[in-house]
């Protein structure tokens, strides 16, 4: 069993397909035993994700910041609700409770958790990457940025030390299980 950390979006107002994909994925990790840590919200494709991970039988870990709890937003999933103060540090106890990092369609926060997994590894805090599920290609345009850094040698190593893209539930199954 492992420790999966998903960053994504709490959006309610997204396509539907984004949602189903999200429900696929946590299924994926449910049935494979394993543990989702995610940011602990009832809406968006963190509920979804959740959701799915109990469909398919595996535990929800949710890191709840005090906001969340106090506009009643955190999902009735959780298996383990681990509070804290706010983003960063929700953030930094998703990266050091999970072993695999994945990234599913998200905003400007699933950003942000994105390239401080990237930037902690570049300069040698951490030595982990971070998947991005890309199975709608909705990560073609971070991808095409992130190698136009590596082309122009903005990157300290390949890119592929720091981000593992995959575009299936299959793809991701094996990256999760390599």
């Amino acid at each position: 069993m492992k420790y999966i950390g998903v960053f994504c979006a709490a959006s309610p107002d997204l396509e539907p397909c984004y949602y189903e994909e999200a429900e696929k994925v946590g299924r994926l990790l449910g049935r494979q035993g394993h543990t989702l840590v995610y940011g602990g919200a009832d809406c968006g494709l963190m509920e979804c994700v959740a959701r799915g991970v109990r469909q398919g039988g595996g535990r929800v870990l949710g890191v709840v910041p005090d906001i969340l709890e106090r506009k009643g937003r955190v999902s009735t999933l959780l298996d383990e609700k681990v509070p804290c103060r706010d983003l960063n540090e929700r953030k930094a106890i998703m990266v050091s409770r999970s072993d695999v990092l994945l990234a599913l369609p998200g905003g400007v926060g699933t950003l942000d958790e994105i390239f401080t997994v990237v930037s902690a590894h570049s300069i040698g805090y951490e030595a982990r990457r971070v998947m991005l599920y890309n199975a709608s290609g909705f990560w073609n345009g971070l991808m095409e940025l992130l190698r136009g850094l590596e082309e122009r040698r903005f990157l300290r190593s390949p890119l592929t030390e720091y981000v593992t893209e995959v575009r299936s539930l299959d793809e991701l199954a094996a990256a999760i299980a390599g």
